[in-house]
């Protein structure tokens, strides 16, 4: 079924609308959550906080794409949910994949000094246009799906130390492309 024919059960309050993006976007959704928790108690809680959170907000949001607006949603509640599970514990791995990038995307006080609403993002979607489809796809598997290098490198059958270099190479030209923007100095 399409994303428009999904929505619509949505605004028709229709409880095939829960069935039909499950069966749509169900395992991609579970494979983001289970990327950031690895537990699979905590990734079936997430979904239904995901499902309950979508079934909320449609209507009045009639979200496009929607594939974009799911992962957005299951990927928040699978990041709080992990920080709430860490937060004793201390464990960074999460934290590690965002720290990778966390000194070339300065902090949110100096963004907001620098960047007014939401520029930082269309920068840094400027910057992600500017990127070929494999590297584009390296870039958004490890730092917005948190995949692990070795997954990335065995789906795109690349080795783990090219998949890497590629991404310290974008590291480097991402920094530059926000000096450039005068987003950093």
């Amino acid at each position: 079924m399409d994303d428009e024919k999904i929505i619509e059960l949505f605004f028709a309050r229709s409880k095939d609308a829960l069935t039909e993006l499950d069966k749509k976007y169900g395992a991609v959704m579970r494979r983001v959550s289970k990327n950031v928790l690895k537990d699979e108690e905590d990734v079936k809680e997430c979904l239904n906080d995901a499902y309950l959170g979508i079934w909320r907000a449609i209507p009045p949001q009639k979200p496009s794409p929607l594939s974009a607006y799911v992962c957005k949603i299951i990927r928040n509640i699978s990041l709080n949910r992990h920080r709430k599970n860490t937060a004793m514990l201390r464990d960074g791995r999460k934290n590690v994949s965002l720290e990778e990038i966390a000194d070339i995307i300065p902090d949110n006080d100096d963004v907001f000094e620098k960047v007014a609403g939401n520029e930082l993002r269309d920068v840094l979607n400027r910057y992600l246009s500017t990127l070929d489809k494999t590297n584009l796809y390296i870039f958004m598997q490890k730092y917005w799906y948190f995949e692990d290098v070795s997954s990335i490198a065995s789906r795109l059958k690349m080795t783990e130390p090219a998949v890497y270099q590629r991404l310290e190479r974008m590291k480097k030209s991402l920094y530059k492309y926000l000096v450039k923007q005068g987003v950093m100095k």
